[in-house]
């Protein structure tokens, strides 16, 4: 075993030695302006947070104008940099980009809100129990959860979660929303109903978490990107907007709101509503 294995080894020596060396040496191909690596890094900006990145410093990327974003999620990509760049801008957050349709930047911004309402219930949890609110209201306002078989009466902190749940999930179906590039007539519908159930997640906070609602709108202005986007592409009737202080939003909007919500034939949109 040890004789062969020294062949081996003898065998491998020999054809080291007869490689010609100047084989070993890469020769560099020519290169271009346009593929210098110079050239190709600053045409590609890579937004990511690194290992060890602290949260106050995470995801504090460079402003990216959305003719420079190259990616099948571009839309996404530049909303969340406004976001990051002025979110108390938030007559520029829902303005359409140049060249985009109104239905998949309406998509995109309800993606973001359902992504970032998720901060709110966890500023809820501690003070919203079932305890402390058996039932789903805002002000005189009294909702049954409809997602389940039958609609029922569920506590608040569950009516949020569930409401939440069924928005991001009819969000991402295929069958309903099978490309973020262009979106079916038969499913814009859906975008009023999303927007109704989310409006009373904010509602809610509002009525009898006012503290946490504050704080968080302080922090956040989710509130009123969704407001002002709710008024912009007719997504919440007015009449349905109950949280007082934010007029000025509702009526500085050259758009009118006139949508109505009676007459659906779509057993989903179903969702029972009342005063109490």
């Amino acid at each position: 075993m040890t004789e062969a294995t020294g062949t081996v080894l003898s065998n491998r020596s020999f054809s080291i030695k007869n490689i010609n060396a100047s084989s070993l040496v890469e020769t560099p191909s020519p290169v271009s302006p346009e593929t210098s690596p110079q050239n190709l890094m600053s045409n590609k900006i890579l937004r990511r947070n690194r290992p060890g990145t602290k949260l106050e410093d995470a995801y504090h990327y460079s402003y990216v104008s959305f003719e420079h974003i190259d990616s099948a999620f571009a839309l996404q990509e530049y909303l969340q940099s406004l976001i990051r760049l002025d979110k108390e801008n938030i007559g520029l957050l829902v303005t359409l980009p140049n060249g985009q349709d109104e239905e998949t930047w309406q998509y995109e911004h309800l993606r973001q809100l359902c992504l970032e309402l998720n901060y709110l219930i966890v500023h809820l949890l501690p003070d919203c129990t079932r305890q402390t609110c058996p039932e789903m209201k805002a002000d005189e306002w009294k909702y049954i959860c409809a997602m389940h078989q039958a609609p029922v009466g569920c506590c608040a902190i569950d009516y949020i979660v569930h409401t939440l749940d069924g928005a991001t999930t009819l969000l991402n179906s295929h069958k309903y929303f099978p490309s973020r590039l262009s979106i079916p007539p038969t499913s814009l519908k859906h975008y009023q109903q999303i927007a109704r159930r989310l409006y009373r997640i904010f509602a809610h906070a509002f009525f009898h978490h006012r503290e946490i609602f504050e704080s968080f709108e302080g922090e956040t202005f989710l509130y009123a990107r969704f407001l002002k986007l709710s008024i912009r592409y007719g997504l919440v009737p007015k009449n349905l907007i109950i949280i007082p202080g934010y007029e000025h939003i509702t009526k500085d909007d050259n758009q009118s709101n006139n949508i109505t919500i009676t007459n659906s034939n779509d057993a989903s949109l179903i969702e029972a509503a009342t005063p109490t």
